[in-house]
């Protein structure tokens, strides 16, 4: 015996009475529905009765049916009253069905009804089983994106002492075990995300917009996998031969520009050329055999993402660097108070050397520090290897040495603006024969991986660093990860950026040469990540300004996407530092400002810029004529390094 909720004018009921379901009760509400289908129904399907009936007050003995079947009604009555007249024929069905029942939904599966409809029956001790329908013949032009979900609801005798929560992709897919409501929840939503993605898809996109999705682990419900389209620009001259292609990019460099960002991927694009490429990043904490076993595991997904029009059994190649799938190997993890969850990571570069990063996971796109790890028995590479024009080694994946027997190089700096912020240290004249002795003070706000100050104190002659630090756990990552080791020369500060350049300022008497702004942004709403905007706010810039020597110069890492919160920025800082020259960073958004403290007359940046081919030719030697170690040298050019500098 099957009740039918709600049976409305849908020929399902008939459709069913047909196939061979003859004892079925169909109710409905509306009489005039009732009338309407009894009339339809009376010469070919006599057997077939409609009846009006309030689902949420039927006149049936309890346990009579065997299945309840409801196409659409759940989701008409979860709007009602807020719920409750839903939760009243959820009621009323559970009395009525028998042990072992089940009640079958058809449904949108808004987030809404489907919670209430899973909470009620978990509560009430049943079984409880989601089936994903994705439709195979949709044509180009429906103009209804999102699947049909089957809820299956299964009544047992003893109410099951911890949920079953079970999601299938199809009629008969293998069910994939949930803890919790939310887990299911989340599930749904990512089926119908990519159901919407792949109705954008079914028509040509533009190369900027960027889509992307997210796929989680089967059984976890971890993101595994994230898929981001990019389309070749109308008018490129694509071979007919390369209509579709997922690149793989390596563990561990899904942070680089090439990958992470919009303009890299339509080069990255543009250099494939394929009319769509689909670039696969794999998530941290998830294993990954082989490139075959990645291969399996997307191939039957990113199919339903082909351009529209592309040939039946069209071969659709996987791309990659180097044919492996990279490496990554995380060594530590933890949380901070300030920042939130972070984690220490070694991973293999496209150059085929180690690096460590610290990531915080807030913002697991960003690498917040990083260096370079080498041997702890032998000697670095005195050339410093171009990691973006290397190419990709060939070699296993997995490094040759064991990542426990490897040491950080202090001699070499990951970070681009990192490496112009030590080279705008040329313009405080050091090398120059007639400042040999002359001690150079620094007052570095951002301490990170602690690789910028390490650099100075080990390469640059007569230094003295203070490092201020807001974030205790970042300096005990620092020291226990990124070999920091503070000494009389390399202090550290813990405490607020601002507090501690008021305080010295009040305080009176310690002027630095330089004063270096490297700290990030933790307001991820504006479009400045670094620095946060206290610290590019007048009073502040006065008081850096005043903090420094008459030669002193203010070096600010600016990192900004708001071309007008840019220009504000800007008119700021000149309106307190005289001269400000910009180094862009290539393939990234961040620019160094180098702002001389000095007059306008005697700081002019056009009679500054001539100079700095001999002042960089000084600071280069030295650079590498204080090496704390003859082994150790610094990879760095100072002279390239200045060489875009350009007046503000």
């Amino acid at each position: 015996m099957v009740l039918v909720v709600g049976c409305g004018n849908s020929e399902l009921s008939e459709q069913m009475y047909d196939v061979g379901y003859k004892h079925l009760t169909n109710i409905d509400i509306s009489e005039t529905v009732v009338n309407n289908m009894n009339q339809r129904n009376a010469e070919r399907r006599p057997g077939l009765t409609f009846y009006q009936v309030d689902a949420t007050k039927t006149p049936y003995e309890d346990a009579s049916y065997q299945a309840a079947l409801d196409k659409g009604t759940l989701d008409a009555m979860a709007s009602e009253e807020e719920g409750a007249l839903a939760r009243n024929m959820l009621t009323e069905v559970g009395r009525v069905l028998s042990v072992g029942g089940r009640y079958v939904c058809v449904t949108l599966a808004q987030e809404s009804v489907i919670k209430l409809a899973v909470e009620h029956f978990v509560q009430l001790g049943w079984a409880v089983r989601l089936h994903c329908l994705q439709e195979e013949n949709r044509t180009e032009e429906d103009s209804f994106a999102l699947p049909v979900f089957v809820l299956v609801c299964t009544k047992f005798r003893q109410p099951m002492p911890t949920p079953i929560l079970e999601m299938c992709l199809g009629e008969d897919g293998a069910p994939v075990r949930h803890t919790h409501v939310s887990e299911l929840l989340s599930a749904v939503r990512e089926h119908q995300a990519y159901s919407v993605l792949r109705k954008r898809l079914r028509t040509n996109t533009d190369a900027n917009s960027n889509l992307s999705l997210t796929l989680c682990h089967a059984k976890t419900g971890f993101p595994r996998y994230t898929l981001t389209i990019q389309d070749s620009p109308p008018g490129a001259k694509v071979p007919r031969a390369n209509q579709f292609a997922i690149f793989i990019v390596p563990q561990g460099s899904e942070t680089a520009w090439l990958y992470s960002s919009g303009e890299g991927r339509r080069q990255l694009a543009a250099s494939a050329n394929f009319r769509r490429l689909v670039i696969v990043s794999m998530h941290r904490n998830q294993e990954y055999t082989d490139m075959q076993a990645v291969q399996s595991e997307l191939s039957p997904v990113v199919m339903d993402l082909a351009p529209p029009g592309m040939p039946a059994n069209h071969q659709v190649p996987f791309l990659s660097v180097g044919g492996d799938l990279g490496w990554r190997e995380e060594v530590s993890r933890g949380v901070s108070q300030l920042s939130g969850e972070y984690c220490v990571e070694n991973v293999k570069g496209e150059d085929g050397e180690l690096y460590r990063r610290l990531v915080f996971l807030s913002n697991a796109a960003l690498v917040q520090s990083e260096s370079r790890l080498v041997s702890s028995n032998t000697a670095t590479s005195q050339k410093r290897k171009n990691k973006r024009k290397a190419k990709a080694s060939a070699a296993s994946a997995a490094p040759a040495a064991s990542s426990t027997s490897m040491t950080v190089d202090s001699g070499f700096l990951c970070c681009a603006h990192h490496e112009v912020m030590v080279a705008c240290l040329a313009m405080l004249g050091v090398g120059m024969p007639q400042n040999k002795d002359i001690p150079v003070s620094v007052l570095l706000v951002g301490l990170g991986g602690g690789g910028l100050p390490q650099f100075l104190r080990d390469f640059m002659p007569n230094v003295t660093i203070e490092v201020v630090e807001l974030d205790p756990v970042v300096l005990e990552v620092a020291k226990q990860w990124f070999g920091f080791q503070p000494d009389d020369r390399l202090t550290v500060t813990l405490g607020d950026g601002l507090e501690r350049i008021c305080a010295l300022e009040k305080e009176g008497g310690h002027l630095f040469d330089a004063i270096m702004f490297d700290v990030d942004n933790k307001d991820s709403t504006l479009g400045m990540s670094c620095p946060p905007a206290a610290f590019v706010e007048t009073p502040i810039l006065q008081k850096v300004r005043n903090l420094l020597t008459p030669r002193g110069l203010f070096i600010l890492n600016l990192a900004c996407r708001d071309p007008a919160l840019r220009k504000s920025v800007l008119e700021r800082v000149s309106g307190v530092f005289p001269t400000i020259l910009s180094r862009k960073i290539e393939e990234e958004i961040n620019e160094v400002l180098l702002c001389s403290r000095g007059e306008k007359e005697t700081s002019d940046a056009t009679h500054i810029l001539p100079s700095l081919n001999q002042a960089a030719k000084n600071l280069q030697s030295a650079l590498c004529s204080s090496g704390t170690e003859p082994s150790r040298r610094p990879h760095i050019d100072i002279a390239e390094l200045l060489k875009d500098l350009r007046i503000v």
